[in-house]
């Protein structure tokens, strides 16, 4: 009974929900190419995690980054079905011959979803946001080339210009998921310096205006987050509609992927964006009886990781952990760890088969850029005690591993609770390293504690965490590789490289950046790879399969395996019979 009052509940926000505009003269709309659809209806996601924040210069977590993606739109977009680039508020683009200045043609009559007006100023305020090195946006190391931020200039009302210092190896795709910001609305917060904590979840929602299909409508904490039509959405279907089709997105906080998956599977909710192997089985078998298909795009981009806190910590706040250091901090200790975790059992059994095992930082998934020449050694206990035993451990009568002071080596694996696959991961490689000797404790907090620990306090030893680019190329990881980037997350707070193979990445990633030609950028780049195998900040575990679902009745359903997947084109999602969606 509960379930069906808050299914009606969200289908009375979508008979709300503002009309589309009619195009309007002078408005340079895109015109999508996918098959038109209907208007109408509610559709229901169940999220695993709450969003941290709805401000997109600062957001890291995924949970925030999906709900701020359908909200916000950039200059020029990666598709993530053909991983192509192609326009979006720039209606198109010229580079120079020497490849150092983009000159963007911006569309005209556009409009926020608060209906105020876009325009050159717009995009020149953003960039001044993202390039404050005072904000620590994630996204400001790709703007940066050689040192240097890139600069933009207004030419025009609807034409700007950006100027490198150096040629920028596909330049193009780094406006992807840069959001244009409403300078109207955020202008004030920046000048007085409060611009992080702009746009927070506690906002209202007229406060909040984008570029994107939809805009904010509600949010009620531990519960939901719903969003509008934006009813201004500078894209039309092919039939001079605009979009997008539907009315309502409600994202409901279900708290694990389990809950996802029942909601899902009991037709509560109408799409699935990514679930676990082990749950594949189950929807699987009740996909044609249930009305719903699901499907298994290969391996994804995402890695998932075993980190170490190396980070410089205050003795006298967190004196535990900065004594345990002495080993993290030992690569001979790191590479034992590595050799004794079993990551074909990960692949078995948190992703029942669908998924890879890794040793690097790129996935098998990407094969334009993945160093095939890489090792991939079998575990062996034999070389971890090996590798110990050299680092000066030892073991005492009852096979406890001791460091060189006596003490027993014990240590917690943080990691998030909505996500079953780490957690299972954490299980394992506790009992794995169990067998070295080690005590280990899987400890399962709240998505947000994890994050606020490993980003933030940094109380914490080990901790289990995936990254997934928006893009295959190499540059969106120029936030984790670069020492100061502010995804480092071994080492989150170095002014300077810590370590000499740091400070060659550091020079290594800055020179591929504005390598053109592809074949010499990919050997830089296989020789960041190499660094990164061999000296191992972290330790890479596993990459999961993209599987993903939907109802039969969605049309338009065109998952990728660039994040965010089934997420991506959701201005073009509709319901084949849209006044019963939503409802089942």
């Amino acid at each position: 009974m509960i379930i069906a009052i808050f299914l009606l509940l969200g289908a009375s926000v979508g008979a709300d929900s503002p009309a589309p505009q009619a195009p309007q003269k002078g408005e340079e709309l895109q015109v999508d190419s996918v098959s038109p659809g209907v208007y109408g209806g509610t559709l229901v996601i169940g999220q695993r995690a709450e969003p941290k924040t709805l401000n997109p210069v600062t957001a890291l977590d995924a949970p925030s980054r999906e709900i701020i993606g359908r909200m916000m739109a950039d200059l020029i977009h990666i598709d993530r079905s053909t991983q192509k680039t192609g326009p979006a508020l720039a209606s198109s683009w010229k580079i120079s011959p020497d490849g150092r200045t983009f000159t963007l043609k911006l569309r005209r009559g556009l409009r926020f979803s608060d209906g105020q007006p876009f325009d050159a100023d717009d995009v020149v305020f953003t960039f001044k946001v993202y390039l404050d090195d005072k904000i620590h946006s994630p996204q400001r190391d790709l703007l940066v080339i050689n040192g240097k931020p890139l600069s933009v200039t207004k030419l025009t009302q609807f034409a700007v210009r950006f100027d490198l210092d150096q040629p920028y190896a596909a330049a193009e795709r780094i406006f992807d998921n840069i959001a244009i910001l409403p300078r109207h609305l955020l202008q004030q917060a920046y000048e007085q310096g409060k611009f992080p904590e702009a746009w927070t979840l506690n906002t209202a929602p007229g406060a909040i205006a984008g570029l994107g299909p939809f805009r904010l409508s509600e949010y009620l904490p531990g519960q939901r987050i719903v969003l509008e039509r934006n009813p201004y959405y500078w894209k039309e279907d092919r039939n001079h509609r605009r979009l997008p089709y539907l009315d309502v997105i409600t994202l409901l906080f279900v708290g694990t992927e389990d809950a996802q998956v029942m909601r899902f599977q009991s037709r509560e909710t109408d799409l699935i964006n990514r679930f676990g192997a082990d749950n594949y089985a189950v929807l699987a078998k009740d996909q044609q009886r249930r009305g719903y298909h699901i499907e298994d795009l290969g391996p994804s981009l995402e890695f998932n990781f075993l980190v170490f806190n190396l980070n410089d910590l205050p003795a006298d706040k967190l004196g535990d952990v900065a004594r345990e250091q002495v080993w993290f901090r030992d690569l001979k200790f790191r590479q034992a760890v590595s050799s004794a975790i079993d990551r074909q059992a990960i692949v078995r059994l948190a992703y029942q088969g669908h998924g890879a095992a890794l040793w690097s930082n790129e996935s098998p998934a990407d094969k334009l850029w993945v160093n095939q020449s890489l090792p991939h050694p079998e575990r062996s206990l034999d070389r971890s005690r090996e590798l110990l035993k050299s680092a000066g451990f030892s073991w005492n009568n009852d096979g406890n591993l001791l460091d060189k002071q006596g003490k027993a080596v014990e240590f917690s694996i943080i990691t998030s609770s909505s996500n079953a696959q780490r957690v299972k991961m954490a299980t394992i490689i506790a009992d794995d390293l169990g067998q070295l000797g080690m005590s280990v404790h899987p400890v399962s907090l709240e998505f947000r504690a994890v994050v606020d620990r490993v980003f933030q306090s940094n109380n914490y030893e080990a901790c289990i965490l995936g990254l997934g680019a928006g893009d295959a190329d190499p540059n969106p990881q120029m936030n984790v590789w670069l020492s100061n980037g502010a995804t480092h997350v071994w080492n989150l707070h170095e002014a300077h490289p810590a370590t000499p193979w740091e400070a060659e990445i550091d020079r290594l990633m800055n020179q591929q950046m504005i390598t053109m030609d592809y074949g010499h950028r990919r050997q830089i780049y296989d020789r960041v790879q190499q660094l990164i195998a061999e000296n191992l900040p972290v330790i890479f575990l596993a990459t999961p399969n993209v599987l993903v679902g939907a109802k039969n009745e969605i049309g338009n359903f065109q998952p990728g395996v660039l994040d965010p997947y089934a997420l991506w084109n959701l201005d073009e999602l509709y319901f084949k019979h849209p006044v019963s969606a939503g409802l089942q």
